[in-house]
């Protein structure tokens, strides 16, 4: 199940809840009860699995394209 940051105004925490993606955008009470609080966009973190093999060639960014 997804986790999702949220800060709250009032207080400053910042916390985590989980939930299913469908309510993504309820809205969820800080731990201290207040409701003003906002969901943060945070990045996706992938482990396991294979990565990609690095591409070769390319001059991007050098001095070799015309």
């Amino acid at each position: 199940m997804p986790r999702y940051d949220y800060r709250c105004r009032v207080c400053g925490a910042t916390f985590e809840v989980s939930r299913p993606m469908a309510e993504a955008s309820a809205p969820a009470a800080c731990p201290d009860g207040h409701d003003d609080t906002v969901k943060l966009l945070s990045t996706v973190a992938v482990t396991g699995g294979a990565a990609a093999p690095p591409s070769g060639g390319g001059c991007c960014g050098g001095g070799c394209c015309g």
